[in-house]
């Protein structure tokens, strides 16, 4: 492995917050240009690399910051409250560096060696096929909503693959760009700023090296560990995933809560009516801060949890994991909520298009749609496990 430059002199989380705030001007100044084209202007792609907050959850020994959770969900967040559709992309991509730091250093090495800074993206759904061949596996399927496919350089990709002899088994592939075909299929009401397109391959191959397996992957295993001793990557990665996916959604309302008390003020005047002295308004500003602020906490202590049961070399516990993937899955449920609350208090002036509560709130219900985000499932999986019935459940 070459020497890898740092992805900044300051990788505190104060450091790290600083240069997020210093990128929203930017995220504000590109949001329609992002909205418009279906994906993610370069330039700003580009300028969240060069602030190294796609390589937060990146190994050390190649210059990333393997900072705490909070820290990359904060960097998320705030990213989402000027943009959903960026903090989409910076936490969707930079959790998938998280899972590469779980394959076997060759693949590392394959992707990081000569560049440092790539950028991944995914699509985890079994929906490819890939046969044993010498060597490795031949792949082959296509993928639906792969997130920022058109800036990644390297992907992701779930497949259905005979291991051991055994019966066929969900794996998840490190493929290259250059075997990836993109097909522009996104075109959507909310989270239009993604780009999360179609992708294919066609009979490529894939070097054993390159694969991670669903069960090991809800283990806690992955030959990746044994050169990355951070606590931070004995984390179940699932948990990191499903609050990848529900995490912009509590940016995405933060922003709207203080749109919404800006634009009050504006239409209030010197005389302090409208919303401002409405105390339906009031009241839904109130809850809507003090939820906020729950489930921000909510997010910090499980990961605080997993961290020190990974000091003390011990998975999270089945039952912990349960609850903390509700918790993360009903997110996104209740700031759908809480952003309609708003919406309807904000009175008809949120009809404008040049008004973004009506934006978020198409973010924040595409959000809601996304398999990850289904609360209503991982809810019944963990009150049949309070009832003592016999559950089955890798995703955790």
């Amino acid at each position: 492995m070459l020497d890898a430059p740092p992805v900044a002199d300051d990788l505190s989380p104060v450091g790290i917050l600083d240069r997020t705030r210093q990128l929203l001007p930017l995220v504000d100044s590109l949001k329609a240009e992002g909205e418009r084209e279906r994906r993610a202007p370069a330039a700003l792609i580009d300028a969240i690399k060069q602030a190294g907050l796609f390589r937060l959850l990146q190994p050390r020994r190649y210059g990333g910051a393997e900072c705490h959770p909070a820290t990359f969900f904060a960097v998320q967040a705030a990213l989402s409250a000027g943009d959903m559709s960026v903090g989409w992309l910076q936490g969707v991509m930079g959790m998938v560096a998280f899972h590469l730091a779980l394959l076997p250093p060759e693949a590392q090495d394959d992707v990081w060696r000569d560049d440092p800074m790539a950028l991944l993206a995914s699509s985890y759904m079994p929906a490819g096929k890939a046969t044993r061949v010498p060597g490795g596996f031949r792949l082959s399927g296509r993928w639906g909503f792969s997130s920022g496919a058109d800036h990644a350089d390297w992907f992701m990709l779930g497949a259905m693959a005979v291991l051991e002899g055994e019966g066929p088994e969900h794996v998840i592939f490190l493929v290259p760009r250059a075997d990836v075909r993109i097909h522009d299929t996104w075109d959507t009401i909310g989270l239009r700023g993604t780009g999360s397109h179609d992708v294919s391959v066609e009979d490529g191959f894939v070097p054993a090296h390159r694969r991670h397996g669903v069960q090991e992957r809800f283990l806690i295993g992955g030959p990746g560990r044994a050169v990355n001793l951070a606590p931070l990557y004995h984390i179940p990665l699932p948990q990191m995933l499903f609050r990848a996916i529900s995490t912009p959604a509590l940016g995405g309302l933060r922003g709207m809560l203080d749109t919404f008390i800006e634009h009050s003020r504006r239409r209030a005047g010197p005389s302090g009516g409208g919303p401002l002295a409405d105390p339906v308004a009031q009241l839904a500003c109130g809850e809507t801060a003090a939820e906020l602020d729950e489930m921000t906490r909510t997010l910090e202590g499980n990961f605080d949890r997993m961290l020190d049961h990974a000091r003390q070399g011990r998975d999270a516990p089945i039952p912990d994991r349960m609850l903390y993937r509700v918790h993360a899955t009903s997110v996104v449920e209740r700031c759908d909520r809480l952003a309609r609350r708003l919406f309807k208090a904000a009175g008809a002036s949120a009809l404008s298009v040049a008004n973004p509560l009506g934006r978020v709130c198409a973010d924040i219900q595409a959000a809601r749609q996304h398999a990850a985000n289904q609360y209503e499932i991982y809810g019944r999986t963990l009150g049949a496990h309070l009832f003592q019935l016999d559950v089955k459940d890798t995703l955790l």
